[in-house]
């Protein structure tokens, strides 16, 4: 397999999360129709307990050994490379066994307890089956990042989706007739059975390209990998601890939020419908252009850590510029959009405007969010993931507490809890800058943002002007589709004409640079 650059492996995972996110919100869409609202909140309450599940399961390792694979890659110690393997296998395999065993025993419990929902169960049970499936993915996806083997890591994503999509309604529809807690647990199922066709694809890609054979005196390896063990849970259990906070804090999030709006006297099934438009359609769509972020997250982690291993400070400074300028220009026009055609946007994918207020409230405060990835990925790369933990930390503690203190109230209700939301998204991107500030006092290229912030606000007042004024008796879609190309265009343009993408990058992009020579 082709090892790829940090902009080529970051262009790679770009498509890719492209796709994976247009993907998405289809199945958002599919699933909508289907089990309306009402079902969209039950999937939506299980959901963090999925998410919960998974960052246990993978223990922050996917990380840790991207980073490990990275630094004994580029030292050319693949011995290491194949202990790295060998631990990860054994911790995953130990913890999925585990935790299985747990889910299955819980569930009905927490159903019954801990949800205002009891309906909730069907749905968590069917989240089992994906601990040890998860499991396997996180040490193949971790070796390939490391590697700087996209490709598998990229494709596989766009597989899960694809199976994904391609089952949900099937699966819903069939249990439908049983009842609205059955199609969502049918739902859940189809995200099971997506990741297990990725896992097989990883599988395949690993042992066509692999150049180290794991099962080969693996016990041995796995007697001599105490230190390795050491170094891999010194960056894994930080990273799972702030993976574990978020994904205890969205655990929270829904028995929060119902809880507060009992006390604010919102009937049980308005609270399930309004946490369904804010977590099921608002959020999803805000944080639409994080598959960037995400992609390059994954990048600058290995390409980071192997500077780092050759103490090349220069160069983290540069990759960090590249990174956070590209997220706050897809951030900037997301934002625009978002905000600007919230209403048309809601009424054309859910049918469902009354969710747009969310989305007003939201949207100027998430440019903050599309930070956030690449600082977290500097933090960890550089042995800080105890650091990004502790800021996590303090943003949930402080969402929770946000959430509980308005949403109690009833003037703010599920307003309430958005704003919880944008409270900790703001605060843990500033404590993430702050520490990477401290740490290798890195400065920004100020040149280049005051850039973006006028061709966002230039932008954003098209936005306003054309919504307002233009093309006025064009039917819904045709004319929100219209104005956001004029509005998109508008904003690239300015981009390219201010030269913040600049020839010399774009010649660095695979078949552009091509093209370009």
């Amino acid at each position: 397999m082709t090892r790829q650059s940090f902009l080529r492996g970051s262009l790679i995972l770009i498509v890719a999360g492209l796709l994976t996110r247009i993907l998405g919100m289809i199945n958002r869409i599919v699933l909508s129709r289907v089990i309306g609202d009402e079902g969209v909140g039950l999937f939506m309450m299980a959901y963090p307990t999925m998410l919960l599940t998974v960052t246990l399961t993978q223990m922050g390792l996917p990380v840790a050994i991207s980073k490990m694979v990275a630094e004994a890659d580029a030292l050319g110690d693949r011995r290491k490379i194949k202990r790295v393997l060998v631990v990860s296998f054994a911790i995953v395999g130990v913890l999925s066994v585990t935790l299985t065993a747990v889910m299955v025993v819980l569930t009905p419990l927490m159903a019954k307890t801990v949800f205002t929902d009891p309906r909730t169960v069907y749905p968590l049970i069917a989240i089992a089956p994906i601990i040890p499936i998860v499991a396997i993915s996180s040490v193949l996806r971790g070796y390939f990042q490391g590697m700087r083997h996209m490709k598998p890591y990229a494709y596989s994503e766009v597989i899960e989706q694809i199976i994904r999509i391609s089952l949900v309604a099937f699966l819903a529809n069939s249990l439908l007739p049983f009842g609205i807690e059955y199609a969502a647990a049918g739902a859940m199922i189809s995200g099971v059975l997506g990741e297990l066709a990725s896992l097989i694809y990883m599988l395949y890609m690993f042992k066509k390209g692999k150049r180290i054979k794991v099962r080969t005196e693996f016990l041995k390896n796995l007697q001599q990998g105490k230190s390795t063990a050491r170094q891999l849970l010194a960056v894994a259990l930080p990273t799972m601890g702030s993976r574990l906070i978020g994904s205890l804090s969205n655990f929270f999030e829904p028995i929060v939020i119902s809880q507060s709006l009992a006390i604010a006297g919102v009937a049980t099934v308005i609270s399930t419908k309004q946490y369904g438009e804010l977590s099921g359609y608002a959020i999803p769509l805000l944080i639409l252009p994080s598959f960037i972020t995400h992609a390059l997250h994954v990048s600058l982690v290995p390409a980071v850590s192997e500077a780092h291993a050759r103490k090349m400070e220069s160069l983290i400074h540069f990759r960090l510029n590249q990174a956070l300028k590209i997220a706050m220009l897809t951030g900037g026009l997301s934002i625009i959009v978002t905000y600007s055609f919230a209403e048309p946007i809601m009424t054309l994918m859910y049918h469902s405007p009354s969710s747009a207020k969310y989305v007003y409230v939201m949207a100027p405060f998430f440019s903050f969010f599309y930070f956030q990835g690449p600082l977290q990925a500097v933090l960890q790369a550089l042995d800080l993931a105890k650091a990004a933990m502790i800021n996590t930390l303090i943003g949930a503690v402080v969402k929770i507490l946000t959430i509980w203190a308005l949403a109690s109230r009833p003037e703010f209700g599920m307003i309430g809890a958005a704003l919880g939301i944008v409270v900790n998204v703001v605060l843990v991107t500033l404590l993430h800058w702050a520490t990477v500030i401290k740490t290798i006092g890195f400065s920004l290229v100020v040149k280049d943002y005051f850039k973006i912030a006028v061709i966002i606000l230039a932008s954003g007042v098209l936005a306003h002007f054309l919504n307002k004024r233009v093309l006025l008796d064009w039917e819904l879609f045709p004319r929100t589709a219209a104005l956001i190309g004029i509005v998109a265009l508008f904003y690239i343009s300015l981009t390219l004409f201010l030269r913040l993408i600049k020839k010399e990058e774009l010649k660095r992009i695979p078949i552009i640079g091509k093209w370009l020579n």
